[in-house]
């Protein structure tokens, strides 16, 4: 399989890189900063560009079989629409080259779905980024892609275990926490299982 990967350089990104490398696919990494991503491969390819610029990430998904967003805002908590006006020129490239699948990487609560009060605590922090992670994920799809949403709880550094727990409703019991390198490994197998089509999936340690 090939895919391309947006946000390559970031911490989930660059796991998805390697582990995707080291699992056969063929991967092309969309950049803006190409010396941030500390993974080479005879079978990496690099592209530079911007995700708001349409023209060039719609060549860039061009010959792909599926695409990967593990996108960030630059915004931080402050109110921002970046990552729905990211992902809408990546979905209008992937539909201009009838490309289907892909898997976005969003983040728990953006269908309010984190229980209690210390859930509903997190949820009202991060409410600008969830806004903007629902903006992109509504147009994925009403554009009627293959999607697999991921919804990570809160990220670590920790390392890859492989061993972690998925919740198509809500979020797994009693969790706060996942590694990067463990959500790379969801998206990875996620992107080779038809179970997971069309999903939103929460994913804790």
């Amino acid at each position: 399989m090939k895919i391309i990967v947006f946000g390559a350089t970031g911490g989930v990104g660059q796991c998805v890189v390697k582990q995707a490398l080291e699992r056969g696919f063929e991967v092309t990494a969309f950049v803006r900063t190409p010396s941030k991503l500390q993974v080479k491969h005879e079978q990496l390819h690099i592209i530079q560009g911007d995700g708001f610029n349409r023209v060039e990430v719609t060549q860039a998904i061009a010959g792909h079989d599926a695409v990967v967003s593990c996108l960030g805002s630059s915004q931080g908590m402050k109110k921002s629409t970046e990552l729905a006006e990211m992902t809408k020129n990546i979905v209008d490239g992937m539909m201009d080259h009838t490309i289907n699948r892909i898997v976005y990487t969003a983040s728990a609560g953006i269908h309010n779905e984190i229980p209690g009060i210390s859930g509903n605590l997190v949820m009202k922090m991060l409410k600008n980024a969830l806004i903007d992670h629902q903006g992109a994920v509504n147009y994925i799809v009403a554009n009627k892609l293959n999607y697999t949403i991921a919804r990570p709880m809160g990220l670590t550094n920790k390392p890859l275990t492989g061993q972690y727990r998925e919740s198509a409703t809500s979020v797994p019991d009693k969790s706060k926490t996942i590694s990067r390198a463990n959500v790379a490994d969801f998206i990875v197998k996620a992107l080779g299982d038809s179970t997971y089509n069309c999903s939103s999936i929460g994913i804790a340690d």
